[in-house]
């Protein structure tokens, strides 16, 4: 049985972009700890700021349940919400 000779062609056609996915992956994975290392060095990242962040957090996700909760248009609301 004879091999049909477009088929390295079409394998080789499939494996490059998979290859060249590969290799971008490999080249953004690699620099991913570089990031992580970079962030932890921000002075936003001291227990005070951190600590402000999540209670914004908080408050959003809050003002979010309440949104989700009622009926009423909560977007025309006055800044300090009331229930």
């Amino acid at each position: 049985m004879a091999v049909d000779p477009r088929w390295p062609v079409a394998l080789f056609r499939g494996a490059v972009p998979v290859a060249l996915g590969l290799l971008l992956w490999v080249a953004m994975a690699g620099g991913e700890q570089e990031r992580q290392q970079t962030l932890k060095a921000q002075p936003e990242a001291d227990a005070a700021s951190l600590s402000q962040r999540r209670r914004h957090n908080e408050l959003i996700m809050a003002a979010l349940r309440e949104a989700a909760e009622t009926d009423d248009n909560v977007a025309q609301r006055r800044v300090p919400w009331r229930k």
